[in-house]
């Protein structure tokens, strides 16, 4: 399978990607807190992935994939991140201009045409409050709540909506994508789990397994 992303330089944009393969397979793919837009092209078939909670076996159709990833909490469907939490749910289900854009597409000769259709369909309007939680990772719900100057179940609330889970469990998996990302730049896992603010290892190797269904190591490659 051909997979590549690239970034747009669009406020709440993570990425672009495309995903080609001549045969259908199998794709694992593990919790990064984001909400991918996702077209194919050989079907039409248009669809959102939410947020996860733990690791997907996906079938992948034969053909190409486009789509457009969304940092956490920066894309406005319409609907709260929780009704798609560990879901793939049709666009045309809950999104009024799912049939119009379906069509733009159909339209398009390339995949990067494809892929601006996408940045320019969907508003993304970054909430600063919703930015902060983001770069909150190991302050815990009171701390931030406190300095957010927002009560905890009205934080609670808005994560829901944003992310699809709260402010925990969003730092759960921001946590475990940092431990990913460095220990694929090559460090120990025992540095890796210490900088990314584990008890210990086998503390990292618990919450991997979870979010993962597999070891560290495994992931690395």
């Amino acid at each position: 399978m051909g997979y590549h992303e690239r970034e747009v330089g669009r406020p709440g944009v993570h990425c672009v990607w495309t995903r080609s393969t001549e045969v259908a397979g199998r794709v694992l793919v593990v919790p990064d807190a984001c909400v991918d837009v996702i077209w194919h092209r050989e079907s039409g078939r248009l669809w959102v992935a939410g947020p996860d909670t733990g690791p997907q076996d996906s079938v992948v159709s034969a053909g190409t994939l486009v789509g457009i990833r969304f940092l956490p909490g920066d894309v406005a469907l319409g609907v709260p991140a929780s009704e798609l939490r560990d879901s793939r749910v049709p666009l045309d289900a809950f999104w009024r201009g799912a049939g119009v854009l379906a069509a733009r597409l159909a339209d398009c000769s390339t995949d990067a045409e494809a892929q601006g259709v996408l940045v320019s369909a969907f508003p993304c309007s970054p909430d600063p409050l919703i930015g902060a939680v983001r770069g909150m990772v190991g302050v815990p719900v009171r701390e931030m709540a406190a300095r957010l100057g927002v009560g905890e179940r009205q934080l609670n609330r808005r994560c829901q909506g944003a992310f699809g889970y709260g402010a925990k469990v969003l730092h759960r998996v921001l946590r475990f994508q940092g431990a990913v990302r460095m220990a694929r730049g090559g460090g120990s896992f025992a540095d890796v789990a210490d900088r990314c603010g584990y008890a210990d290892q086998a503390h990292m190797a618990r919450e991997v397994r979870g979010f993962s269904g597999g070891s560290l190591r495994l992931l690395v490659g």
